[in-house]
């Protein structure tokens, strides 16, 4: 009899059968569906099984969390449902058509521009600061800036001009590069094709409005005049041409013989799509771009521009937790290379601002609940630096009110943005910092509009949840005693050797109050009789676990951990242990068994496992026995980061095994192999 039969005969009857899976993968906790109707799951049902932790969707495939056996469970359920499994970049494929055309187009968008954005960010704070040592006339009664009277300003901000300008006016070149990563083909060619579009041959995008139409350079070719215009900071003219070349490439390596290919697919993919490029996507591309960007300015500069704002710092928060808030970033490119600055990005800055804020008062809210301390300080912190995830899913979502509050919040404050015109230079950081973008003739009113979009949310989410938190959520569960004493934390894990996750976890709905933080004399974190300790695998910061942007990982439904922000590339062994699963395609996880029973995940970064193993080296195999220290997993940061996925590492115990007490120690800077990070008696 197979370990999981009568668990694996009921998900197929339960997800609507064979003929509702269109494909069907794995991870190394989850299985991955993609169903022709996700109706035909009965959710409920499935979350009750005993091999079941719990389901939820996202990007179109239903997932159902295993655990560490998902491997074993994966291969009955497949046998059994006569079923062949795909590969993940299959199934992703799949999934994309339980999405409509819409979705899809938004999907791809943040797919290309993931990659790019942390150029775009470094390069709007590059253009910020040079506005402020170049624009902004500090001295001399208003009349000269610190370039004007100091030499060495004047050097520097010549010379930060070559980084914002490789940035912002040869972004079709990442743009084309990205697309050809995200397709699977060539991605020198991509490159290329994405110079050609700004070469200094060219005629500077900038330039062509100021340029009289009888002064453009021409290719003469007898018959036909081609214009020799650039594309400098045009998105949509590079994503159309990307693609022509990826399409190109595509058609020409099917129908070409493996020996020639080498020579004929880059001459036939590349030449055409240059061509094409310069004489009709890129004219029409440059139309259809222009085109959005001035519905967008015109909407928000209109008479109705403060209501269009109102609307969209309402949303934008909803948007973000879709994913679909990347496409603002083509929006903004486009809006920053036609009117040299954009209304639409401060918009975005003063929203994250506001969910800040509501995190903010849900820490005074919860200031005598040290669990909820460990969740939100960070989040604020890290929400008002511009990354929203952690406030969204660990807070706002969770209680719903302050993602209100701060949706009320943000929409004030950006129609009173849009109303006085504020303009960011560029994109920027999205949170307190964002005002180094912001042209300086606006600063006066955008800290006004920071201002409400700190103090809105602040009240409403304070007056709302004096009245709807109870006790419980205030002050914590009874007999929790506080955090110990300086930076670290510690906390008390009740993942049960043979408990499965309570029925409410599915969908990430778990109760985080059902474990307390502690620091109790007697326990065995605190005096010295622990039992075992637990090393950190990697050198980085131990962060607490609600605070990993994974619902699966954060609301403990696979178990308690820690969460770890790396600064090394190299997993090793917290102890001695011997190897139970490994991801030997992706590489990105590995599972351990210890002698008393203990399993142990280590998962590398978040929804990594589409990376299909690019960027990681697996060191060991089922059935290997390691030590404390041993290397298990090494990794490229670059890799993961130009991928878009966040490094955030997750360090579970899956199961106690026959450990009791188990305490975990975050907050804290550990040393792989020094620094203890769980402790058990």
């Amino acid at each position: 009899m197979a370990k999981y039969e009568q668990d694996v005969q009921a998900l197929l009857r339960l997800i609507g059968g064979k003929e509702n899976i269109r494909a069907v993968s794995h991870c190394m906790t989850r299985m991955r569906f993609v169903l022709a109707d996700e109706k035909k799951a009965d959710t409920e049902a499935i979350g009750k099984l005993p091999s079941v932790k719990g389901t939820f969707t996202q990007a179109g495939q239903y997932q159902v969390i295993i655990g560490n056996d998902v491997s074993t469970f994966y291969n009955e359920f497949t046998a059994y449902a006569g079923i062949e499994g795909v590969s993940k970049d299959a199934a992703k494929q799949a999934a994309k058509t339980n999405q409509n055309v819409v979705q899809r187009i938004m999907s791809s968008l943040g797919e290309i521009f993931a990659p790019l954005i942390p150029a775009l960010i470094c390069g709007g704070l590059i253009l910020g600061f040079r506005n402020i040592i170049g624009e902004i006339n500090f001295f001399n009664n208003g009349t000269q800036s610190l370039a004007d009277i100091s030499q060495f300003w004047a050097g520097t901000y010549s010379f930060l001009w070559l980084i914002g300008e490789a940035v912002f006016h040869l972004l079709p070149v990442g743009i084309v590069w990205s697309i050809t990563k995200k397709m699977g083909t060539t991605q020198i060619l991509g490159i290329v094709l994405g110079l050609t579009l700004v070469s200094s041959q060219l005629l500077n995008g900038f330039s062509v409005a100021s340029t009289p139409a009888d002064q453009i350079p021409v290719w003469d070719f007898g018959f036909a005049k081609v214009q020799m215009i650039g594309y400098q900071g045009q998105v949509i003219a590079a994503i159309m041409a990307g693609f022509v070349l990826v399409y190109l490439e595509k058609f020409f390596r099917k129908i070409c013989p493996q020996v020639i290919s080498m020579i004929v697919v880059p001459f036939c993919s590349l030449l055409p799509a240059v061509i094409i490029a310069h004489t009709i996507v890129g004219p029409i591309g440059w139309k259809i771009g222009n085109f959005i960007a001035d519905v967008v300015y015109g909407g928000l500069t209109s008479g109705f521009g403060v209501l269009f704002a109102g609307v969209f710092g309402l949303l934008y928060a909803p948007i973000v937790m879709t994913g679909l808030h990347h496409m603002t970033n083509a929006i903004d490119s486009q809006l920053v290379s036609l009117y040299d600055g954009t209304n639409l990005w401060p918009m975005i800055a003063l929203s994250n601002i506001a969910q800040g804020s509501a995190v903010l008062a849900m820490s005074v809210l919860q200031k005598k609940n040290d669990r909820a301390k460990q969740i939100n300080i960070p989040a604020c912190i890290s929400c008002y630096l511009g990354v929203t995830e952690p406030a969204l899913f660990g807070v706002n979502l969770k209680y719903v009110f302050p993602l209100v509050c701060g949706m009320i919040g943000s929409a004030i404050a950006a129609m009173v943005s849009v109303g006085f015109g504020v303009q960011a230079v560029s994109i920027g950081v999205g949170g307190i910092p964002g005002i180094l973008s912001i042209y300086s003739q606006y600063w006066g009113i955008f800290l006004v509009c920071m201002l409400i979009a700190i103090v809105v949310p602040f009240v409403l989410t304070f007056l709302v949840g004096s009245r709807k938190l109870s006790a419980a959520d205030r002050y914590g569960e009874a007999g929790e005693s506080g955090a110990a004493s300086g930076d670290a934390v510690i906390s008390e894990s009740t993942a049960a050797s043979t408990d499965k996750a309570p029925a409410d976890s599915v969908n990430g709905a778990a109760d985080d109050t059902a474990s307390g933080s502690t620091a109790s004399g007697n326990s065995a974190a605190t005096d010295g009789t622990a039992a075992g300790t637990l090393k950190s695998p990697l050198d980085g910061r131990i962060i607490p676990i609600e605070e990993i942007p994974d619902e699966v990982f954060s609301q403990k439904i696979m178990g308690d951990g820690v969460g770890i922000e790396p600064t090394g590339n190299t997993v090793y062994a917290p102890a001695d242990a011997t190897v139970g699963v490994v991801m030997a395609d992706s590489k990105h996880a590995c599972g351990l068994v210890m002698d008393n029973g203990m399993e142990i995940l280590i998962h590398v970064g978040i929804d990594t496992v589409d990376m299909n193993g690019d960027g990681f080296e697996l060191f060991v195999k089922e059935g290997d026995r390691v030590k404390t220290g041993d290397p298990l997993i090494s990794f490229t940061p670059e890799k993961i980061k130009a991928a878009g996925h966040p490094m955030t590492t997750a360090f579970l115990i899956t199961d106690n095994g026959s450990a009791s007490d188990v305490r975990f120690i975050s907050n804290q800077d550990a040393k792989a192999g020094q620094t203890v990070i769980a402790e058990y008696a």
